[in-house]
């Protein structure tokens, strides 16, 4: 299982290079087009990282034109995220890489040895997110 993970991390960083996105950005930009814009805390809860981690992520997001950071209208201090319109333009070549590495990684399965792997893999991660307290996109 450990070996399948790395070669995930693997393959998904250079597909995710092509798009010129770094691993864990996905997770981020994801997280923004299903809940809409965040605070920064919120984000960083949201996908189980650091706050200081995601600070750094956002940075080099926002570099690139994918997010925009702006104050909260009742708090100043705080942060609110949302993607831009280069942002959400990245979504369809984004589905296309998740899509390309999924089909990567079942290659040589059948529609039923994916559907099996798929469920086991379900509980596998319900597992992981009960001992973590928490699950994370």
């Amino acid at each position: 299982m450990a070996q399948a993970t790395r070669g995930h991390r693997v393959l998904l960083a250079a597909r995710l290079a092509e798009i010129d996105l770094y691993p864990g950005q996905d997770r981020a930009l994801f997280t923004l087009w299903e809940n809409g814009p965040q605070s920064q805390n919120a984000l960083a809860r949201l996908i189980g990282i650091d706050v200081s981690t995601m600070t750094k992520m956002l940075q080099r997001l926002e570099r690139s034109g994918f997010v925009s950071r702006s104050p909260c209208p009742t708090n100043r201090r705080i942060s609110i995220v949302s993607t831009t319109p280069a942002g959400d333009a990245l979504r369809p070549e984004l589905d296309r890489v998740m899509t390309e590495v999924q089909r990567q990684l079942t290659r040589g399965l059948t529609p039923e040895q994916v559907e099996t792997l798929s469920s086991l893999l379900a509980v596998v991660r319900d597992n992981v997110c009960r001992e973590a307290g928490a699950c994370f996109t």
